[in-house]
């Protein structure tokens, strides 16, 4: 998928409306109990991180953060708005040796990667502590919405593979191998549902992070 300057000067602006405000709020706080279980990471990378918009809240978390992304529409928006640390590089090969990062984040990315598994690879061998991933849910009533949509007019979604809870927590853990454990949640359920954060897997936006067992 190719993200342009439009598409790149849209994406901050659509986390100012209500609908961004609330999606922000929600899967950040999913991103916050997910990185609260590795207390002893203290650097992140953000494969896919755009427009730096949850890189810099990572940094706001109290961890060192760098990112990477291929699209240099994006790089500039980041840049633009002060997103310091951040590098062009493909996830499918990452610059960096084994071990280089205690936590390795992608969200709302490996739905547009076209080797996931390989990316996924990639993360777990740069990650000392494990790899939180951020997702679309493809059996929620968002997912569905989305997708639909993309059946009557061209979207940012078209090429995009969403992801159920089954199939993200299959190739997390075949990435990081043996030994490791899937820990996961959903949000931004329908805004009548009573919770804003659940382990029923029908919620819009999947987080899911796997932990090695220094994790």
């Amino acid at each position: 998928m190719s993200f342009d300057a439009r598409v790149a000067s849209h994406y901050e602006a659509w986390y100012e409306t209500p609908d961004g405000q609330r999606a922000d709020r929600l899967e950040k706080q999913v991103l916050r109990d997910l990185t609260g279980l590795f207390p002893l990471s203290h650097t992140v990378l953000e494969i896919g991180c755009g427009t730096g918009h949850f890189l810099r809240w990572f940094e706001m978390q109290n961890l060192r953060a760098a990112g990477i992304d291929r699209s240099p529409a994006m790089l500039a928006e980041a840049r633009r708005l002060d997103t310091r640390a951040i590098t062009r590089a493909d996830a499918l090969k990452l610059p960096f040796a084994q071990n280089s990062f205690d936590l390795v984040a992608l969200i709302t990315t490996l739905e547009f990667v076209a080797q996931p598994q390989l990316a996924l690879d990639e993360a777990w061998r740069v990650a000392r502590h494990g790899v939180i991933v951020g997702a679309l849910n493809r059996w929620s009533l968002l997912g569905m919405q989305r997708r639909l949509k993309g059946l009557f007019r061209p979207t940012a979604y078209d090429a995009a593979h969403f992801y159920g809870v089954g199939e993200l927590s299959r190739r997390l853990r075949a990435a990081g191998g043996p030994g490791t454990r899937s820990v996961w949640h959903t949000t931004l359920f329908p805004k009548w549902w009573p919770w804003t954060s659940t382990r029923t897997p029908w919620g819009g936006f999947i987080g899911m992070a796997v932990l090695n067992d220094v994790g």
